[in-house]
């Protein structure tokens, strides 16, 4: 009885509840009644704001500005951010800038009681008309993306447009290698309208030469950055007819000091220890032959390390003509004491075959030209008996002489046929000491004449 009179109660006071709630809904329903609403997101209403005052739904952007017309002038800067590597390997080089284009398309004109312009990012790019410019020649590029596009739009109330992008470009610049590692490098960048020619779209340099700033602080560690211009110029394609297209030019100076460390210094001091031998006794066959040979591996060593650095081009550059001669001085030195070698030998076989056919010494009418017995002298001395040096240098004579005299008491026949021979190996190094760093000289004058 009790829970029956309880759930009475409860059931009771449910229906009043819903009764008031429902009055309630009604009172709210009533004109004159203040309904309060969740405020919308404002962001979104903003953008609706923007898109109807810029009336982009009204409009084709499909359609250049003022199409059917005269061409519409863009104008272009560019800020250059970094030149970030050259590349003599692949011929190419990357550069990142921010490049803007400045035209008027009244489609995008607003009213505005201060004048002031409106700031977009790239999503209301994609809803309007904008240059389609491209990089001609670039292997690869890209729009930065971090941590949103890096793309900025500014219209004015009058329809003037300031559409900015920062691009990381890499483009191809042919390099003329002919003075490497002296030379002097020209390469550009082109900007060019893919689709609309010169009677649909004018590309210009907004101010000139003006137009290209670039940052104090770009620098490269092998070249020297002499001069940014611009320029315009026409392309022709015989299927689409004429672009307006767009140059940056920039002038490069490679720095030298890095080649002549790594090159030129190690090239010219395995010259000049070839040089040693010259000056080692011709005797020393294991001295002199192992230096030789060690300058010219190490010479091998440097052209093939230098070649690798380097596209295999066609024509040879100045370090292959300062490399390969200096081979050729290297090389030359061992050649060099192979000749002094042949001749000291051939020398040697002389004086035996003159030794055989000496006749017997016991009754010479001038027993003291012989200081010593003949078995003592040593083979390479033979001839000397005693003679001074003439100029520091120790002249080798065969038995002519001493055969010429005994003639004269054994009236020996054929004998006369030794009287004339002369030879002289150090005379070869003496001359050599002289004639190869005179024209080792000579050959690096003229070289740092005509490259530097």
């Amino acid at each position: 009885m009790w829970q029956c009179q309880a759930m009475g109660t409860s059931g009771r006071r449910n229906m009043r509840n819903w009764r008031n709630t429902r009055d309630s809904e009604k009172n709210w329903r009533k004109p004159g009644n203040t309904v309060v609403k969740r405020s919308p997101d404002v962001t979104k209403v903003w953008g609706r704001k923007s898109e109807q005052l810029l009336r982009i739904d009204d409009h084709d952007f499909t359609m250049r500005p003022g199409f059917g017309g005269p061409a519409v002038p863009v104008g272009v800067d560019v800020q250059v951010e970094s030149l970030d590597a050259i590349s003599e390997v692949d011929m190419d080089f990357t550069m990142t800038l921010y490049l803007r284009h400045y035209w008027k398309d009244e489609r995008l004109s607003f009213k505005s009681n201060t004048n002031q312009s409106m700031t977009f990012d790239g999503r209301l790019v994609k809803k309007i008309w904008v240059p389609d410019m491209f990089f001609v020649h670039s292997k690869k590029s890209f729009t930065h993306d971090t941590t949103k596009d890096n793309v900025m739009l500014r219209v004015y109330p009058d329809g003037k447009v300031l559409y900015s992008l920062r691009v990381t470009v890499t483009a191809m610049c042919s390099m003329d290698l002919s003075r490497f590692p002296l030379d002097t490098q020209t390469c550009s960048l082109e900007i060019e309208s893919y689709a609309y020619t010169d009677d649909d779209l004018m590309l210009y340099w907004k101010e000139g030469n003006r137009s290209l700033n670039t940052d104090e602080r770009i620098s490269l560690s092998q070249f020297l950055i002499q001069e940014f211009h611009t320029t315009t110029k026409l392309a022709f394609y015989s299927s689409t007819g004429w672009y307006n297209r767009l140059y940056i030019n920039f002038t490069l100076r490679r720095h030298i000091f890095f080649f002549l460390l790594q090159t030129y210094f190690p090239a010219t001091l395995m010259v000049m220890l070839s040089w040693v031998s010259f000056w080692i006794d011709r005797r020393a066959v294991p001295a002199r032959v192992p230096l030789g040979i060690t300058t010219v591996l190490t010479m091998s060593t440097i052209i093939t390390g230098v070649n690798a650095s380097m596209p295999r081009v066609s024509y040879i550059k100045a370090v292959d003509i300062y490399l390969w001669v200096s081979f050729v001085f290297v090389f030359l030195s061992v050649i060099e004491y192979a000749a002094v070698n042949y001749l000291s030998t051939l020398q040697e076989r002389k004086e035996r075959k003159l030794r055989e056919k000496l006749p017997c010494t016991c009754g010479m009418a001038h027993p003291g030209l012989m200081s010593a017995s003949y078995s003592e002298v040593d083979v390479n001395t033979t001839g000397n008996y005693g003679m001074p040096e003439e100029n520091g240098v120790r002249r080798e004579r065969i038995l002519a002489e001493l055969v010429m005299e005994n003639d004269q008491v054994t009236g020996h026949v054929g004998s006369r046929a030794y009287s004339d021979v002369w030879i002289d190996t150090h005379a070869i190094d003496k001359y050599s000491r002289v004639i190869f760093p005179g024209s080792y000289i000579l050959f690096n004058i003229i070289y740092w004449t005509i490259y530097s």
